[in-house]
């Protein structure tokens, strides 16, 4: 199931640290950003704050990011590449899967993430709220400028998974078209459930993410069926 689960982002980033210590300096804003999101929300969020939490100057911040936006972004990008380590991690322990396994398996690295990454619950692959922090034009392309962000999602679930999800293997339909349709809808009806499973409960509701597993499970079984 291995993939290239690195990410590819495409904002403003100013520029991508290179040496050590400019990257510890980087990953260490990330934490602070990731820290202060629980603290305070995305909506209070300030770089001010962060560089004070993360004991950089401003200036260091601002050589890394453009703005409160590109920030954001940056850590978006980060939980999308950590959570399909972990997914990784997980389909290589369980391995063979097929799609149901890999859907089941996609769920709950999710959920685990929500419960105990930092800033998770606020910012996972996108702003997980309703409402548009200020300091944010496009909270739609954290991931990606050319795409939005469950859809640039999609595309790297489905290069995780592989055969399981390669046109024409296996029984599925030949058009790459029609798969990469399938999955995003998979995955918008996913974030959907997800986002209210976790809307009033931290831990998010049992019963919701029994209930997302299922809808996906039984949505790709139609759209997605193998011998």
């Amino acid at each position: 199931m291995s993939a290239d689960t690195r990410s590819h982002p495409t904002g403003p980033t100013r520029r991508r640290p290179v040496q050590q210590r400019s990257q510890e300096r980087y990953g260490r804003i990330l934490d602070a950003c990731a820290g202060l999101l629980d603290e305070v929300g995305a909506g209070a969020l300030t770089t001010k704050e962060v560089a004070q939490r993360a004991q950089v100057p401003i200036g260091t911040l601002y050589q890394f990011f453009a703005g409160k936006e590109d920030l954001l972004a940056a850590l978006a990008g980060r939980n999308l590449d950590l959570y399909l380590q972990r997914l990784d991690d997980r389909l290589a322990s369980a391995a063979p899967v097929g799609p149901a396994a890999f859907t089941d398996l996609a769920v709950e690295e999710f959920v685990v993430m929500k419960r105990t990454v930092p800033g998770f619950g606020q910012v996972d692959f996108g702003l997980a709220g309703a409402a548009v922090p200020s300091g944010v034009r496009d909270d739609l392309h954290l991931l990606d400028a050319g795409m939005d962000n469950n859809a640039a999602v999609a595309l790297r679930l489905q290069a995780l998974g592989g055969e399981l999800f390669t046109p024409g293997t296996a029984g599925l339909p030949q058009d790459q078209a029609a798969l990469t349709l399938s999955l995003r809808v998979a995955l918008e009806a996913a974030d959907a459930v997800l986002k209210l499973a976790f809307r009033g409960d931290p831990e998010g509701d049992p019963a919701l993410i029994a209930e997302c597993k299922r809808l996906v499970r039984s949505y790709l079984a139609q759209r997605l069926p193998t011998p």
